[in-house]
């Protein structure tokens, strides 16, 4: 059983506006939350991360992440607060839209100013998109096996069920996940997401943060 005292970081990997990542992002948390894998408040805090927040300018550290042994050796402010926020995380669940084939350069960016801050850790990609966004999912999780990160076998893609959903999505609208007349899509959702959350959960037992 995982500890109560485990952390799960939920990022947001859109900072365009309007966006409907944090929707998606909440939905996800939800889902998670509302499963038999969450009975009684039991399991690892979810917490979310908004890439557009933290607004990381363009990769402008001078060393390699990879030789970086201490936060304290980075040499932009930023930096360091970024890696602060990510040692906070035994895991992460990275909500992603596809654009054009891919990811959006912010979480690129987010990732690459790091690297032994995320080496070891769970991963799981949630992507999004017309199509479900497959070709972004892919893509994210060879660049998370690149920084050493271990995601699950599993993925999930999330696809919009008309293009009504869609057209609301792009201009940041309000998209309910309860429509009598979508239902379906958003159960397999959900399932997805709750079966590639049990096994991002597997991955962390027998690490520093099982219970007794």
């Amino acid at each position: 059983m995982v500890s109560e005292t485990a952390r799960i970081g939920v990022i947001i990997c859109s900072s365009r506006q309007p966006r409907v990542c944090p929707q998606i992002a909440q939905f996800v948390v939800q889902t998670i939350e509302s499963t038999s894998l969450r009975s009684n408040d039991a399991g690892p805090c979810l917490e979310l991360i908004d890439l557009f927040k933290w607004n990381l300018p363009m990769f402008d550290e001078p060393d390699l992440p990879s030789q970086i042994t201490d936060h304290y050796q980075y040499k932009h402010a930023h930096t360091r607060a970024w890696s602060e926020e990510v040692q906070r995380y035994h895991a992460f669940i990275f909500v992603v839209p596809q654009y054009n084939w891919g990811y959006p350069a912010v979480v690129k960016n987010a990732i690459d100013y790091l690297y032994s801050e995320w080496k070891g850790k769970p991963a799981m990609v949630v992507s999004y998109g017309g199509h479900g966004g497959s070709k972004c999912n892919a893509q994210l999780t060879e660049v998370l096996r690149g920084v050493r990160m271990v995601p699950t076998t599993q993925s999930v893609e999330l696809t919009f069920p008309n293009r009504g959903v869609l057209v609301k999505a792009v201009k940041g609208e309000d998209i309910s996940f309860d429509d009598t007349s979508e239902s379906d899509v958003w159960q397999v959702g959900r399932q997805h997401i709750t079966a590639a959350y049990s096994e991002l959960l597997q991955m962390l037992v027998g690490t520093n943060v099982q219970s007794n």
